[in-house]
């Protein structure tokens, strides 16, 4: 078979969308797909969704790709690319998430400032048992900072690792996480849009190269109800424009050495908490996931070198120095959230926002703040729509079709619980 081009977007919902096209196809071009993907659910219920034009004859939107940007892929004679969507008119579709990305990216490099984003994915491991039911995969001697086979019996991991090694990933970690059979996965800092280009990819090849052996690796936040939760922690910095990294003051991090930036940014995050997690925290799964004591992002705090905090200050600086914001969950897109998250500090930056005090307390037995993401998608909904500055930055339409959504998404989910939650999310995050 002669080399196939598989050219892939990411949606909505985080599925990854895509088609295998001809040889012919590998260099600069483009594929057509219907639009009012944008208004179809994970139940496959199509919806007339804001920008979705299901109501309008259901018409196509491009994705256009760059030569450059096609890699090779975990499939044999098969290359891979993501692109950005436009509309029947030739202009960016303002419901692509990646384009919010680079919006974003560029609100930054406008300052002279470029995002470097590092992102921590955290998922568990699955499989069925007799009566094809999903249960956690048989791992009994898995322990947190777990390597080897008593963490991972049949070493997917290792073939996880070969690949992204035989790709290019420049992974940084892979490790068993608290609640076994849990894994988490880190790539290296990078340029942002290459970053989570990275991270998309990784997430789908990951999840592919498991079910090779059996396993469904689900990286939604709460799959196993008596086990912890799983993140989508993403780290930023900023390179300025002679190279160096702009929240760095000195060769020390942590709160005591903190520049104007980092506390903007802070300040950002912490303003726009309520609103980010509708956006970045956005199933039904997410508020299982997000609950007090939980390392979750749950609270609008910020910190040290401290996991029960939403916003953690890495206590490295020089070219290390970064900012660690802990809420989201992998069921949200990546280019929504790190272009929100990115959006939000920017805000902080250019409103001049006040930043409150650190966090003193625990995260268990005490926290000094008293305000927290909503406890359901219903309300932390409700709190994105409030947040006119944030929908605003993020981009309005793209706002308007996540609303519409997750509203359903709310009605569609409200009478389930237990296995019958976890498998309407669970084969496609």
């Amino acid at each position: 078979m002669k080399t196939r081009l598989r050219a892939l977007f990411c949606d909505h919902l985080s599925i990854m969308r895509g088609k295998y096209l001809p040889h012919s196809k590998i260099g600069d071009d483009n594929t057509r797909f219907c639009r009012s993907v944008f208004g179809t659910h994970y139940d496959r219920d199509l919806l007339d969704a804001p920008g979705s034009m299901v109501k309008q004859g259901l018409p196509d939107m491009e994705l256009r790709w760059r030569g450059e940007e096609i890699r090779d892929s975990w499939h044999a004679s098969t290359k891979i690319v993501l692109g950005d969507l436009y509309d029947d008119a030739g202009e960016l579709l303002t419901l692509c998430p990646r384009g919010a990305l680079k919006r974003a990216v560029a609100g930054w490099q406008a300052r002279g400032l470029t995002p470097k984003v590092g992102i921590e994915l955290e998922a568990f491991a699955l499989q069925p048992d007799d009566y094809g039911r999903l249960v956690p995969y048989d791992a009994p001697g898995g322990v947190v900072y777990g390597t080897g086979p008593f963490a991972d019996p049949s070493r997917f991991n290792d073939r996880i690792w070969a690949m992204a090694d035989e790709m290019g990933f420049s992974l940084d970690m892979i490790t068993a996480e608290f609640d076994s059979p849990q894994f988490e996965y880190t790539l290296t800092f990078g340029d942002a849009v290459k970053a989570v280009d990275d991270i998309v990819l990784f997430r789908l090849m990951a999840r592919e190269i498991a079910l090779e052996y059996g396993i469904v690796l689900t990286f939604m936040p709460k799959p196993v109800a008596q086990a912890g939760g799983s993140g989508m922690h993403v780290n930023l910095s900023f390179t300025d424009e002679a190279g160096g990294n702009a929240l760095s003051s000195g060769p020390r991090g942590g709160p005591e050495h903190m520049n104007d930036l980092a506390r903007g940014c802070l300040a950002g995050f912490l303003h726009h908490h309520k609103g980010l997690a509708g956006l970045i925290a956005p199933t039904a799964n997410s508020y299982m996931r997000l609950q007090p004591g939980s390392l979750s992002g749950f609270w609008q705090n910020w910190g040290g070198d401290h996991r029960n905090v939403t916003t953690r200050i890495s206590s490295e600086g020089g070219a290390k120095a970064r900012l660690e914001h802990r809420m989201a969950d992998a069921s949200s897109n990546p280019y929504t959230t790190v272009a929100a998250l990115l959006q939000a500090a920017l805000l902080g930056v250019e409103q001049g926002y006040a930043l409150g005090p650190m966090e003193t307390g625990d995260g268990f037995d005490r926290t000094d703040t008293r305000e927290s993401t909503a406890m359901t998608l219903k309300g932390a909904v409700a709190d994105l729509e409030k947040d006119v500055a944030l929908t605003q930055a993020v981009g309005p339409d793209l706002i308007a079709n996540h609303v519409y959504m997750k509203q359903k998404e709310v009605r569609k989910t409200r009478d389930l619980e237990g296995d019958a939650l976890r498998d309407f999310y669970v084969y496609f995050v």
